[in-house]
This record gives C-alpha cells, structure tokens and sequence, in this order.
C-alpha cells in the first residue's frame, strides 16, 4: 500500500512572532513545518533553531533555494535543527550532490526544487541520477500571478520520476482528491490555510482529506481538479 502524503505547512511571513503564531495554530496536524525563504532570510537561522525547540516532534523544513555551496548551507541549517533543505534544480550537479552528502551524513534530507527550470521534464534523468531525497515540482507566487500550470507539471513529472515529489504552488483543498492520484510524498499548502478566517479548522480539513483520501481506491476518488484554483 502507498504511504500517505505528509501535510506540509508554508508559515510564509516576514516576521518571527507570526511565524510562531502560525506554528503554534497548524501545529496539531501539519507535519512539517516550512521557513520559507524570505523569512530565512530576515531572521536567520535562528529561526530554525526556534521552531525546532518549540516542536521538537515536528519535521522543519528550510526553503534555503540553495544555488551554490551546497555543503557548506547544508551544514549551517542542520546543525540547528532543519530536517529538510531546498537546492534549486538550476544549481550545479556539484553543488546538489556536496548537499545530499552532507545531509545523509546528518541523517537529514534534500529537497531538489524545480521552480524556474526550464527544460524541466528534460532534466529529471539528470536529477534523479543525483538521487536527492524529494524533488518539487513547484510554481511560486510571482509565476502564479500569470500562469499557474501546476497540474500539467505534476502529471508529466509524475509519470517519469523515480524521486517522491512534493508538489507546491496553490494549492486548494478541492485540489487534494486530484494531487492524491499521483502519490506524492509531500502536499505543501500555504495560503489556502491562513488567508481563512479559521486556519487551525482549514488545516484539519486538510489533514482529514489526505489521510482519508489516500486510503480510498482510485475509483471512489474525486478526481476532478479546481478549475478556478488560484492561491
């Protein structure tokens, strides 16, 4: 049987109180908690070592979008408690593979992101020869303000990756049924939860389709993505 996705929450925000706030608020069924890259960046790694000392019993995950020195940022976040790290699939072979071996050596992962990789389905038989732990298929926030084709990816990648995806980029509850059928390893979602009025009930529900879901056969799914999804 598939193992099921975990529920991977982005606490995207600039600022260490909210980052908390939101922890504290997802914390009951999130089971990674993601630093994104811009609040990494104005609080340090310190924040890392916050949340991992806050819950010690909950996956961190630092979108570090990593692009060189790859084992010496590996060594930074680890050593203050990150489980996961980010290296951009546009990054050296190099740099991916000082990563991944700083990592194991941690007994930590590597997540290799494809977001702004052109060529990407050309480049998964690269990237998977490097065996990360996961890779992303992934649109961000700018890209998605335009054109959000986060279902076409999935669908091809899916279909030619030996490598656990996590899939990213706004995704929808409604979504959850539809992402399931492609067995990801990760479901990251972000907005869909705290631009509600009740993020904690928004993450339970969450949580409660992807452990239900998954369980279902195939057949007695509802496949159909959000034709109106945006996040």
């Amino acid at each position: 049987m598939e193992s099921k996705p975990l529920l991977q929450v982005a606490l995207d925000c600039l600022d260490r109180d909210e980052a908390l706030w939101r922890a504290e608020t997802v914390k009951d069924f999130a089971e990674i908690l993601e630093i994104g890259a811009a609040l990494l960046k104005k609080e340090g790694v310190r924040i890392i070592d916050t949340l991992k000392q806050t819950y010690p019993d909950k996956l961190i995950f630092a979108d570090t979008k990593t692009v060189d020195l790859g084992r010496f940022e590996a060594q930074i976040v680890f050593e203050v408690g990150a489980d996961i790290m980010s290296v951009c699939g546009v990054a050296s072979d190099e740099t991916i593979e000082n990563a991944i071996h700083e990592a194991h050596s941690h007994e930590k992962k590597v997540l290799v992101d494809l977001i702004g990789l052109g060529n990407s389905y050309r480049q998964i038989k690269r990237l998977s020869f490097l065996r990360p732990d996961y890779l992303a298929v992934h649109t961000g926030i700018d890209e998605r303000k335009t054109n959000n084709d986060l279902f076409e990816k999935v669908e091809i990648i899916a279909q030619i990756s030996p490598i656990p995806l996590a899939i990213s980029g706004g995704i929808l509850l409604d979504d959850v049924s539809y992402l399931l059928v492609f067995h990801p390893a990760i479901i990251v979602v972000g907005s869909a939860i705290f631009s509600t009025d009740n993020p904690r009930k928004t993450t339970e529900r969450f949580w409660n389709s992807i452990n239900t879901l998954s369980f279902l056969p195939e057949s007695e799914r509802n496949y159909e993505p959000d034709d109106d999804s945006e996040g």
